[in-house]
């Protein structure tokens, strides 16, 4: 008995130390983890307290952006703004504030007030986020008098808000607007190539024009004010932290707002463009392409029918053909032939060709555009002056060749986009054997040369290439960039904090003999050429060269004038070239020396359009006439 009272004595020890065992591991592991978690919560808290109150604080505040206003644009001499800014109200919907189940009913009734179609709204607010309590921009460019109606019903409108937001306004700009451009909401994609120079989701820049050429100077820096917030984004009590946007810089143009209107009304209801420039400068004076548009019409929440009118229009208002389209140079082409002619001396300026009116050739006969009998035996003077095409077709089949009239038109500038400080220039072309070889897989032949010779076949160029051709003649081989901006403004004191420097483009090894030849025949086709009874005006003297470019349908040609005045000044300062081009589009009216010579008169008369016009005499009813 006593051995097994021993026995049992024993196992309840050896159980009840395995028990004190337990307790003293289980405790010494409440120990261990109260002391790793203390140790934690005084990093946490003492050591490194201030990055976790930082964190702490960010993540209980929400920033609001303050747009800035874009900086306004005026012509050269800062009269009325072309663009600028104005007060509007833009409306925002926080869908966590809405009551479950009324976002259907409550975006009807603000719809019916604000003007913005319902499903536009729809759009922005869709029942994937209802459980937001952040606010969305639901419509913009609201007027006064619908924010005064909700705010009289404010309580009705639960999650409804609107603040004011500066939007784009541009000054009855007419034919400016392909110089402006237009603002608008940046797209996807842009984001995805500007996010890195800041931009973000909901910024507003430039598309078009100076407005997208510009942006960086126009767009100003954004301001932002923020608040503290609960966890579901509610406002609570707390100080607002603001800082102030600043506005974007000002600029002038070179644009001289009066000849840039005598220009348009001279140039009427026809499709086409004008350019006016400043040769010693690069300025441009004037740039007018028709149809334009109104880019007003882009501030509108949702564009809608208009947008897709301007698209779809077949006479392309959006295009800007100053410096975006390209054309057949066709006679004006001469001046160039004419440039290569004397300074490689292929063929002597007294020579004498006879024009009969045609001449064969390969398997066609070439008609020059006087007909039958022709202009009979001409010098190059009065080839130039008469616009003679058998003249230039032999003298740059049989002497000068292709890769000399390639030469001199690269020299002018043709085939390469002139660097104007606008977006989407076009470059324009020069057909060469080589294209032609790889292209058609063909050989050039003498017919291709005497194509080019008068400007025509595949050879195309730009209203304002045109326009540098004729600022090279006029300034001895020298071509200034051609440019719009003029200066950088500071927007609150308006003083000059840049001021844009003329450029040469390009300065060509031509002797400046040839050049003042060249300007002699130019004069020529005024004084006793095709354009003597257009441009035979007294207010200044004119050099210049008119084109017809043939597209292939009978009785069916783009009108070219490309000019300068005066002809003869000793300050080169006052000179101005002119560029028209009238496009093909109805009936021929040869229009493009007319709508040069009231620009001219306007300008050196000192004239509005209707004065140049009751001056010249030109026929109202060829003014005035609309396109049916």
């Amino acid at each position: 008995m006593a051995g097994e009272t021993n026995s049992r004595d024993v196992g309840t020890a050896f159980r009840d130390g395995k028990s004190g065992n337990r307790v003293a591991l289980l405790s010494f592991i409440f120990i261990a983890l109260f002391v790793m978690y203390a140790v934690q919560l005084f990093r946490m808290q003492v050591l490194s307290g201030d990055l976790y109150r930082s964190r702490a604080q960010n993540i209980a505040r929400r920033t609001t952006i303050i747009p800035a206003q874009r900086g306004e644009i005026y012509d050269r001499y800062y009269n009325l703004p072309l663009a600028l800014n104005t007060d509007s109200f833009a409306v925002n919907i926080t869908p966590g504030e809405v009551p479950s189940g009324e976002m259907d009913n409550l975006v009807e009734r603000l719809s019916a007030i604000i003007k913005v179609p319902k499903a536009q709204i729809e759009r922005k607010v869709p029942p994937t986020i209802y459980h937001l309590f952040q606010p969305v921009e639901v419509a913009v460019n609201i007027s006064f008098s619908s924010i005064a109606m909700l705010a009289e019903q404010v309580d009705a409108f639960p999650g409804v808000s609107w603040q004011s937001k500066p939007m784009r306004i541009y000054n009855d700009i007419g034919s400016l607007s392909h110089i402006i451009g237009y603002v608008g909401d940046i797209t996807r994609d842009e984001l995805m190539v500007m996010i890195n120079k800041g931009y973000k989701q909901g910024d507003v820049i430039g598309k078009m024009g100076i407005e997208r050429q510009y942006n960086e100077i126009l767009r100003g820096r954004e301001g932002y004010e923020t608040r503290v917030v609960d966890v579901r984004g509610r406002r609570v009590s707390g100080e607002n932290a603001r800082e102030a946007p600043e506005m974007g810089k000002n600029i002038a143009l070179t644009i001289d707002r009066k000849i840039q209107t005598l220009a348009e009304k001279a140039l009427g209801p026809r499709i086409g463009a004008v350019i006016v420039m400043r040769p010693a400068s690069g300025e441009i004076l004037a740039m007018v392409s028709y149809p334009w548009y109104n880019p007003n019409i882009f501030n509108s929440s949702d564009l809608g029918a208009e947008y897709n009118a301007l698209v779809n229009d077949a006479n392309k208002p959006l295009l800007n053909r100053a410096i975006q389209s390209s054309y057949p140079p066709a006679s004006t082409f001469k001046i160039v032939m004419t440039t290569g002619v004397l300074a490689e001396g292929a063929f002597s300026p007294a020579g004498l060709i006879d024009c009969t009116g045609e001449i064969s050739y390969g398997d066609r006969v070439w008609h020059c555009h006087i007909g039958r009998p022709g202009h009979g035996r001409l010098n190059l003077h009065s080839a130039m002056a008469e616009s003679c095409d058998i003249y230039y077709w032999i003298v740059g089949r049989d002497h000068l060749g292709v890769e000399n009239i390639v030469t001199y038109a690269r020299n002018y500038g043709y085939g390469k986009a002139t660097g104007i400080d606008l977006p989407s220039e076009s470059s324009g072309f020069i057909p060469t054997p080589q294209w032609k070889d790889r292209r058609y897989h063909e050989r050039w032949h003498g017919g291709d040369t005497m194509n080019i010779s008068i400007g025509q076949g595949d050879m195309l160029v730009t209203p304002l290439q045109m326009a540098n051709m004729t600022c090279m003649v006029v300034n001895d081989g020298i071509i200034y960039k051609p440019h719009i901006l003029k200066e950088i403004l500071d927007p609150k004191t308006g003083a000059v904090e840049q001021r844009i420097q003329s450029e040469i483009l390009s300065e060509s090894d031509i002797e400046k003999e040839v050049f003042a030849e060249v300007r002699k025949d130019m004069r020529g086709v005024i004084s006793e050429g095709t354009a003597r009874f257009p441009l035979n005006i007294k207010a200044v003297e004119i050099a210049g060269k008119t084109g017809t470019a043939e597209i292939g349908l009978e009785n069916n040609w783009h009108s070219w004038f490309t000019s300068y005045a005066p002809y003869e000044t000793g300050n080169p300062e006052e000179r101005v070239v002119v560029t028209v081009i009238v496009e093909a589009f109805d009936h021929w009216e040869w229009w493009a020396p007319y709508c040069s010579a009231i620009i001219y008169q306007g300008i050196f008369a000192s004239q509005t359009y209707e004065e140049a016009v009751l001056t010249l005499g030109i026929e109202t009813s060829r003014i005035d006439r609309r396109r049916e």
